[in-house]
């Protein structure tokens, strides 16, 4: 799932698509259902090249095709279920100008360079800073965050592509903080897809193969350019309670 910057009362459904773009970058696309008491914000830790920007994520605007995951789903056979089974230092505030916020569908989306610049935002859309502390790695992070509104719903398809540190991965943002609090383990109803280039190629024994290329099963000229049409995609189902940590796919030669 991802991290909130309120408590909500359940998250299910997280689906979550990556593929390696050009120049190092990576296209990442994501969706879930959520029940939440108030408007809230949900962020994606990103390990972004640094040093990054404000205009280091491209967001992308999915809204026309909310049956991105629904169509994706269809390409794969009926399932056999896979599962796959992560520290302190202060968080020194920076005044700045507020950082650029961006519509994007039915979201308002902002990209946070770095912990440091959740000072830019408004406060409702903060993770407590002591979050920070128990997440040391994330220090070097970028932020990707989407501003939601409060009851019960299933977002459209939120994507974007952003410059990959190390660009011989692909990167899934698995790790869950739902009440501010870090814990070692949490309960995942994820599926996770890739579309991997070519070469060199990701370690995808342990996942299902689409049964043929997109072009068969979804509008791909709906997807702006994120899905190839000629390229088989990959399936991971993570359920249940595992290691709440980020999913990171190497790639290799």
């Amino acid at each position: 799932m991802c991290c909130f910057s309120q408590p909500v009362r359940s998250v299910s459904s997280t689906n979550i698509f990556a593929r390696p773009a050009s120049d190092g970058r990576q296209y990442l696309v994501y969706s879930m259902s959520i029940d939440a008491d108030k408007d809230l914000a949900m962020v994606l830790p990103l390990p972004v090249k640094q040093p990054a920007g404000e205009k280091d994520v491209q967001f992308i605007d999915l809204k026309s095709y909310p049956g991105f995951f629904a169509d994706l789903d269809t390409g794969f056979p009926r399932p056999h279920l896979q599962s796959a089974g992560f520290g302190s230092r202060s968080v020194t505030k920076l005044s700045g100008h507020p950082l650029e916020v961006q519509q994007v569908g039915d979201f308002e989306a902002s990209f946070v360079p770095t912990v440091k610049d959740f000072s830019r935002l408004d406060e409702r859309f903060r993770l407590p800073e002591a979050t920070w502390n128990d997440l040391p790695d994330y220090q070097t992070y970028g932020f990707a965050v989407f501003k939601l509104k409060s009851g019960a719903m299933t977002v459209h398809p939120m994507a974007f592509s952003f410059s990959l540190r190390d660009p011989h991965s692909l990167f899934f943002p698995t790790v869950h903080i739902h009440d501010g609090k870090v814990h070692p383990k949490a309960h995942f109803d994820h599926v996770l897809y890739c579309q991997p280039s070519d070469e060199p190629r990701p370690e995808v024994i342990a996942w299902q193969e689409s049964s043929g290329h997109p072009r068969s099963f979804m509008k791909v000229e709906n997807t702006k350019g994120i899905i190839l049409a000629n390229q088989h995609c990959y399936k991971k189902e993570m359920r249940g309670t595992l290691s709440n940590k980020d999913t990171i796919l190497a790639m290799h030669s």
